[in-house]
């Protein structure tokens, strides 16, 4: 039963991870209190690393986006020289924020501070400072520069000096982005659902399809993935075996929790199959756009893979699907979806946006009202965790993962 009296919010951490057992659901104060939430910011938002998008979000020089992570707003700038940089959006002036716009071209070749106009160049160094005496070295007071990887066009940022390796993140991209050529690929649409939710409850969403047959029926029809049954698992394999005879060598791998090599970010990939008849994310499970990767048939599956806390990944043969998980407080998250295209495929002519975005539109928004469901009934005294099943195993060890992270 419930204890009324006591204040949960107060509790140790220390204590809240000893008191829970492997196997079953986190307790409510993961998902509820405040200082919890800024431990795992801490711990998750500076330690690893997080997808900012694709490189082709900003192909030119002085092209450029903005992400947002907890508290922090990132520029991603390609420079003159043709390298795309994250840099912190903190003016080293006052802190005001610097770029105000999500996407554009830097005017003037630069950005511009709206308090004061301290003026900052694509590499972020400052190259002007309003009536600063004689002596004031600008050289000094350049905008914060974060470590950034391109991996397979993948964007990836953190906020550390000493951000953790990425040897499996590689080895995970090597073997599922790069065969459906996400290098060359480009943005076709980016949607931002805003949930009143933990993320935490988010991500573990993501991680389990136990929920998918109730709560995804469009979705459920053709991905043998939401229904692993015997029955299933031999569709598997023969869609597996005429993905290889079409030369389709998708690596699968798991580089998370206990797997993952000290000092390494964690990365998994799987792979799982579509019925006979369906080749694609679609309304109908039909082609939505040109084929990835150079290759000349459907390989009859879907690619999932993950990369640390908060960055997740879906490859079909024609179009790929980039989910951005962003904590904002401890009951508010926002997930962005990236749709990815050939890079020379030209909306209107080779692809339809509404036939390309509504199986993920659909899934996203039916996502959004479970998820914010689960918030508001773990937000209740009585909730007691309950125990994760076998379909639930992902989310079980991200759970377990997460209490290591901040322990």
């Amino acid at each position: 039963m419930p204890d009324f009296i006591t204040n949960d919010a107060a509790a140790p951490l220390a204590d809240a991870i000893a008191a829970h057992r492997k196997g079953l659901a986190l307790d409510r104060r993961f998902y509820t209190d405040p200082a919890i939430f800024e431990r795992e910011m801490a711990r998750f938002a500076l330690r690893h690393w997080h997808c900012a998008g694709h490189a082709s979000m900003a192909p030119e020089p002085g092209d450029f986006f903005t992400v947002e992570i907890g508290r922090e707003s990132v520029i991603l700038v390609r420079g003159q020289d043709g390298a795309l940089r994250a840099l912190l959006n903190v003016c080293r002036h006052r802190g005001s924020r610097v770029c105000t716009e999500a996407e554009g071209r830097a005017k003037g070749g630069g950005f511009s501070c709206p308090y004061h106009a301290w003026s900052y160049g694509l590499d972020g160094s400052l190259r002007a400072a309003r009536q600063m005496p004689e002596d004031f070295d600008r050289s000094a007071y350049g905008l914060k520069t974060l470590p950034l990887r391109v991996i397979e066009g993948l964007v990836f940022i953190a906020f550390t000096d000493a951000p953790l390796g990425l040897a499996h993140v590689e080895e995970a991209l090597a073997g599922t982005a790069r065969p459906y050529g996400w290098g060359d690929a480009r943005v076709a649409f980016r949607e931002t659902y805003k949930v009143a939710a933990n993320w935490k409850l988010a991500v573990e969403n993501y991680m389990e399809c136990y929920h998918c047959a109730p709560a995804h029926q469009e979705y459920s029809r053709f991905h043998v993935f939401a229904r692993p049954d015997a029955l299933n698992r031999e569709i598997d394999r023969t869609v597996r075996d005429r993905a290889a005879r079409l030369g389709v060598r998708i690596l699968e791998l798991d580089r998370w929790a206990e797997q993952a090599a000290p000092g390494e970010e964690a990365a998994d990939a799987m792979r799982s199959s579509l019925y006979e008849g369906y080749v694609s994310g679609s309304e109908d499970g039909g082609p939505v756009a040109p084929l990835m990767g150079g290759f000349t048939d459907y390989d009859g599956g879907v690619t999932f893979f993950d990369v640390g806390p908060t960055s997740t990944f879906l490859a079909y043969p024609d179009h790929g699907l980039i989910y951005r998980f962003v904590p904002r407080t401890v009951d508010e998250t926002e997930m962005e979806v990236i749709w990815l295209v050939r890079g020379d495929a030209r909306e209107g002519v080779d692809y339809d946006l509404e036939r390309l975005t509504w199986m993920w539109r659909v899934t996203s928004l039916a996502d959004k009202r479970i998820i914010e469901l689960n918030q508001q009934g773990v937000n209740s005294r009585w909730f007691e965790p309950g125990p994760y099943m076998p379909m639930e195993g992902g989310a079980s060890r991200f759970v377990e993962w997460c209490l290591k992270e901040i322990g």
